[in-house]
């Protein structure tokens, strides 16, 4: 009896013991973010920031073709920021006059405020702020999405169905590998535990590193298509600026989000009159195939589709430029 108190009491005295290292640990891991690449450097450098209700948020905004009235927004995805585009960027400045993309709240280089109650319509006003930034509020725009962008695109559909005064007026909308149907989406592990919240996530977000994250993302690209250990550090980079691995348990809200208002996003899409298109990366194991292609025709019969070769996945702009930026074009030159 005394020696299964005994043990009962060193138990306990250990957990305790791990329940105070464990923060502890976190706060030594929790290194200074790594050094821009030249490359990042540069991106950073070449851009510009606005202020949102006291916040900034970094955007790039290059003029391309000169005497041509179109302007196309690239919207990025999770976890990652505007600089997902770059390699599609050159490609877009020879069709478009404007080619514009911003790093959302919470993302790259913007600011990432914490505590802060992190919503796709906070980043859909963002976007709407950001063009009457730049004088463009009255001007037909394209959106070009990915991922989370594809959401804060969604919003944007909604917003212009609704004829609400200030909002964009959209001319074309191109999605590409988003998760805009709840009931197909496959969300990481590591995105289940933050999204739901508890007292977890502030630990897990601190023990997060390099290690952990380039082991998570690299299984989302194709097996032949992963980005390099330096791409890699670029995405680590861009999460790391202002501490940004601590509110990704907030944006991943966004999931949460999206079943609550998946009659409102949804219903947008299904209902839309201005061409659309899908660029998809059919080796996705977020949205994976045939499940989640199945529904978006079903859902959207009017829409047109490009799928990639079948060895790419969800960063279908990073893993074939040149595919994408094909498919894209052949959808902008059909109207």
């Amino acid at each position: 009896m005394v020696r299964r108190d005994r043990l009962r009491r060193m138990r306990e005295w250990w957990v305790q013991v791990g329940l105070l290292a464990v923060p502890l640990l976190a706060a030594y891991l929790h290194i200074p973010p790594p050094q821009l690449s030249p490359a990042l450097h540069s991106w950073k450098t070449s851009g510009k920031f606005f202020t949102y209700k006291g916040l900034r948020i970094f955007y790039q905004d290059s003029v391309g073709v000169v005497g041509s009235p179109e302007i196309v927004v690239l919207l990025h995805g999770f976890p990652t920021s505007s600089y997902d585009w770059y390699k599609i960027w050159e490609g877009l400045t020879l069709r478009f006059h404007r080619v514009i993309a911003l790093d959302f709240l919470g993302f790259g280089f913007s600011d990432k405020p914490r505590p802060h109650h992190y919503s796709i319509f906070e980043q859909a006003s963002i976007v709407e702020a950001l063009l009457r930034h730049l004088g463009l509020q009255n001007r037909r725009i394209n959106l070009l999405s990915h991922d989370y962008g594809d959401i804060v695109a969604q919003e944007l559909l909604y917003r212009y169905k609704q004829n609400r005064s200030g909002r964009l007026t959209i001319k074309s909308l191109c999605l590409s590998n988003g998760g805009i149907f709840p009931e197909t989406h496959r969300p990481l592990l590591l995105q289940k535990l933050l999204k739901d919240g508890g007292v977890l996530s502030p630990i897990l977000t601190r023990l997060m590193n390099f290690f952990v994250f380039s082991r998570g993302l690299t299984p989302v690209f194709g097996p032949y298509t992963r980005p390099s250990e330096s791409e890699l550090w670029d995405m680590w980079a861009g999460i790391r600026n202002n501490d940004g691995n601590l509110v990704i348990d907030s944006l991943l809200q966004y999931i949460n989000q999206r079943k609550k208002f998946r009659r409102r996003w949804v219903g947008a899409l299904a209902s839309v009159t201005i061409p659309i298109h899908f660029i998809y990366g059919p080796l996705d194991p977020i949205n994976p195939y045939p499940e989640f292609l199945e529904l978006y025709r079903k859902t959207l019969p009017r829409s047109t589709v490009s799928i990639l070769d079948d060895h790419i996945s969800h960063y279908p702009q990073l893993e074939d430029p040149m595919g994408f930026l094909n498919a894209y074009m052949g959808f902008i030159n059909s109207f």
